[in-house]
């Protein structure tokens, strides 16, 4: 079954993550001195699916993008991405449903 990819859909500014994530990742390769056969062939993938990598190609898998930062030795990076203690919105949506007062706890009835 042949998917299709509309990419059309995609906000401009995560257009712009996924193309600039591309990019660092190219400078990360060229700056450890590999080639993109290197880097296709370690990662895993076809040339042409590295060379989608770099130009920050949204329809890459997201685990090809992982691999890549994983052969850069930059993977670590990921486990912070949606870390629940830096998620800023979901922090204050947290304090939202604090309760406004603080009851004691009734004593039982004696009977």
């Amino acid at each position: 079954m042949k998917t299709t990819h509309n990419t059309s859909v995609l906000p401009t500014r995560l257009r712009q993550a996924i193309a600039k994530l591309g990019a660092d990742i190219a400078i990360a390769r060229r700056k450890r001195s590999l080639t993109v056969g290197m880097m296709a062939e370690r990662t895993g993938v076809h040339k042409n699916t590295y060379l989608k990598i770099e130009k920050g190609d949204p329809t890459v898998a997201f685990g090809i993008y992982a691999m890549a930062l994983f052969v850069l030795g930059l993977s670590d990076a990921l486990t912070t991405v949606a870390d629940p203690g830096r998620d800023d919105t979901g922090l204050l949506l947290d304090a939202d449903h604090l309760p406004k007062r603080i009851r004691a706890p009734k004593e039982p009835n004696p009977l």
